[in-house]
Parts: C-alpha cells; structure tokens; sequence
C-alpha cells in the first residue's frame, strides 16, 4: 500500500547529460549558486501534494516520492503517468499536471530510484525494466489497472520500455523530445566507465547546468523561469547526499548509454504521439566523441521523422525551433498539441 505522509512539496524530471566543467561553459556571467537541499531533495517544493510508495526491491526498502492529482471538472475517467528526464523531476511537470488535470485526468507523476525526492540506494542494478516495474507497483498500489504514459528524455526511453514490458497496461504512448533515439555506443560515441561518471557528477554546479541547457536544450535562449529547475538539481547535487546523488546518477548514466530502446520501437503496440522540439541537441557522452561522430548525433529534426516511421501506429509532431523541453518553453502551444491528441485517438481499452 501507498505511504502517504506529507514531506517536502515539488520536484523536477529525468534527461541528458550535464558538462560540468567551467571550459565546457558556454556563458562567462557568474551566477548565484542557489539553496542545497538533502538527499531527497528534502526542503525543495513541490507543486502539488507529495506521498510516498514504499515497497522492497533487490532487497532493499525502498520508497518512491509521487504526486497524485485527481482530475478537477469533469473527469473523464482516464489516467496520464508522467516520466521525468534525467535532469528534470516530477516537479518540472507542474504546468502539464494542471493541463491534464483541468482537462479531466488523473496524473500521476512520480520520481523514479535514484532520482529527486525517492530513494538513492548505495547500490543497485539499474536497467529500464526495474524502473518500469517499480512503477507498475506503484500503480497496482494505487488501483491503475491502464493508463497513457508521457515521457520526457530519459522518460521517454523508460516510458518506451515500460509500454514494450506491460503493452496491456498502455493505452496510448507520448513521448516528448525522447534520448534513445539512436544508439550512440553503435555510432562510435566512446565509453564512460561508471566511475568516471561518478567523478564528473561530483563536480556538477548550478552554472555548468545552466550553460550546458542554454545551449544543448534551448539552442541558446533562457527564460528565468529555467532558474528554479537549475537550482533544483543543483541543490541536489551540493547538499549533505551529493555522494549519494551523484553516485546514484552515475549508474544511471552508464543504464541509459548501455540499455538502448531504439531496436524496439518496432515493436509498439498502441497509438504513440511523438513531440519534438527541433532545435535540440541532445545526445549522451557527446562531449566525449570524436568530431566526425559528434557531428552525426543529436539532430532532433531528424531523428523524430526517422523513429516516426519506425513505429507502427505513430503520430509526429515538431515545434520548429523549440528545443529539449517543448512542455517548459512553450506550454500552451505543446498542451493543445497533446491535448488534442489524447482526445482525438483511439485508446487501447
């Protein structure tokens, strides 16, 4: 059964990778460090309500931080499950929760092991498949027999591969500017050991975050609004767990560059919406790649047409110009596409 004491309120997503050192900034302009927050993200706040599933896996207690929002209005008696990024939280989904929910569904946005608010394990076998099955468990607590996924970057992988482990759970599929696009261990990007991203995520700063998502997610542009993201994961990564959170993030990184879905999406079986912002760039370990390599990676405005035509039943929309985060640049705009899609497709009943 769900745990449902009240913490700390907000969180963030789950996406790409963070170049972390000042030679990999692209702005010169110091800015404020911001708060530190603890190892679940403790003193951070949430949008709406937070709970807490608490459940055993790999023989661990373990507990997964999430936001149930029921529907305001007129529900329609549907579910939308959010995805976060690898640098993103369920908090970053604040303004589509209020979309869905004020549209008629229930949204559940949780935040995965390892991530935010929920459990950062000293150690664990990371692989898409556990996290989807941990929030299988999550819904089954909460009476969610089927619901529509949307994942975001790295969500949008584990959403791929939640939707490929229990198909007669989804009913429709969207996925928002998704890594896993291409497999970038196949296209020659070189290997990061476990422990070489651990010593990279010790030094990660609210600058370097806020450099490398200016120019890998926004193609250059900022809105302020972006600050309180950047001091989320920031304040994550600098406070009284960062050991944890970036060992933790560490084992993440080398499951999302070594467990790719991109063989797969094939294999879907429901009604799938891709979401793309254009201008990003997006691709693991691409500071580490050769030029000819880093040249061929990461091109959004391609790779969306591509997958769209790998997956059987797939709709493809682009937001030219729009970057990593479509939901955060351009909320209206990206909610009406989504909106209108979730309502306009045949759902798997």
């Amino acid at each position: 059964m769900p745990v449902t004491f009240s913490r700390w309120l907000p969180s963030l997503l789950l996406c790409a990778a963070l170049p972390l050192s000042a030679q990999e900034a692209t702005s010169t302009a110091a800015a404020p460090e911001g708060p530190a927050y603890g190892p679940e993200l403790q003193g951070f706040e949430y949008p709406y309500t937070l709970k807490h599933f608490a459940f055993q896996s790999q023989g661990k207690s373990l507990q997964m931080g999430y936001m149930d929002v029921a529907a305001h209005g007129k529900a329609n008696g549907r579910t939308v499950v959010l995805m976060h990024g690898k640098n993103f939280c369920a908090a970053t989904w604040d303004s589509s929760i209020k979309a869905l929910s004020e549209s008629g569904y229930r949204v559940i946005a949780p935040d995965q092991i390892g991530f935010c608010t929920s459990s950062k394990p000293d150690n664990y076998q990371y692989s898409f498949q556990q996290l989807a099955t941990n929030t299988q468990q999550l819904l089954k607590a909460l009476g969610i027999q089927k619901a529509t996924l949307l994942g975001h970057s790295t969500g949008g992988m584990l959403a791929t591969r939640y939707a490929l482990l229990f198909p007669e759970q989804v009913e429709q599929l969207a996925l928002v500017n998704p890594i896993g696009m291409e497999d970038w261990k196949a296209l020659g990007v070189p290997y990061r050991t476990v422990d070489q991203w651990y010593q990279r995520e010790l030094k990660v700063s609210a600058q370097g975050i806020r450099d490398y998502e200016r120019t890998t997610y926004y193609d250059g542009r900022w809105k302020p609004e972006f600050d309180r993201w950047v001091d989320m994961l920031a304040g994550l990564s600098k406070g009284p767990g960062k050991t944890q959170v970036a060992w933790n993030s560490a084992l993440i990184y080398d499951m999302i560059f070594t467990q790719p879905v991109y063989y797969e999406f094939k294999d879907l079986k429901m009604p799938t919406l891709l979401l793309i912002g254009t201008s990003d760039t997006t691709a693991i370990g691409k500071d580490l790649a050769p030029p000819e390599v880093k040249a061929k990676i990461g091109h959004y405005e391609v790779l969306g047409k591509q997958v769209a035509k790998l997956i059987p039943q797939s709709t493809l929309v682009e937001f030219p110009g729009m970057g990593h985060a479509p939901q955060m640049e351009e909320p209206a705009q990206f909610h009406k596409a989504l909106l209108d899609w979730l309502n306009t497709s045949n759902p798997v009943r």
